[in-house]
């Protein structure tokens, strides 16, 4: 039988062009949910989870003009929050992690939101991907969430061939200048949102292709 042969890796030069028209397509860019705080952030980013961004910025005026920082959190009630973000699915999960964020964050970090990946993961609902979206948004740091668009986009561009988002994040941080991981991070959901789809990625309109190894597979 014979061995797959191993991936080639993307070399410096043609990582760097990668970017340069990544850069010129999606300039501008940051996440796209609505916030106040690094409270309102987290909450946000949990119920973006299986949700899209738009929908939890129609979910999040009401519930934070009503319930906007961490302290008025502690006074609701499970079925209350329920009826607030019923339509992000998995609503009763996520209520229960987020009352239950809230009270640890009142109980350990005085109700300030922790800048550290590892205390941010210690926050019932919040993950590896929630706790980098919230370092890079809230305190600036260098990291790269993947999440599904990130994680397809980078592999058919040969960016990263890892079959999980750890790995993935892993290689992206390994080949990224990491002055550029936030914002490639968010470039490449852009792309993977508008062009890169998952069942028919827009090829034809996509000024990655030279570059792409799934289009040269086509």
């Amino acid at each position: 039988m014979t061995r797959a042969a191993a991936p080639v890796r993307k070399h410096h030069s043609t990582v760097r062009a990668i970017l340069r028209r990544l850069e010129a397509e999606y300039s501008d860019v940051t996440t796209a949910l609505h916030y106040d705080s690094p409270f309102q952030l987290v909450v946000a980013t949990v119920l973006s989870a299986q949700c899209t961004d738009a929908r939890v910025n129609a979910v999040t005026p009401v519930l934070f003009r009503d319930y906007p920082d961490v302290e008025s959190f502690l006074k609701l009630e499970q079925r209350t929050l329920e009826r607030y973000i019923k339509t992000c699915g998995l609503f009763r999960s996520k209520a229960r992690n987020l009352l239950a964020m809230s009270r640890m964050l009142v109980e350990e970090f005085d109700g300030q939101v922790p800048g550290t990946r590892s205390e941010l993961m210690r926050l019932p609902g919040v993950g590896r991907k929630t706790a980098n979206v919230v370092l890079a948004n809230a305190f600036g740091a260098d990291t790269i969430a993947v999440d599904t668009h990130v994680f397809r986009v980078s592999r058919r561009l040969g960016l990263a061939h890892g079959d999980t988002p750890a790995v993935v994040e892993t290689e992206l941080m390994d080949i990224l200048p990491q002055s550029a991981w936030s914002s490639t991070h968010y470039r490449l959901i852009l792309h993977g949102r508008q062009t890169c789809k998952a069942q028919r990625p827009l090829c034809d309109q996509c000024p990655l292709t030279r570059w792409c190894d799934y289009y040269q597979r086509l």
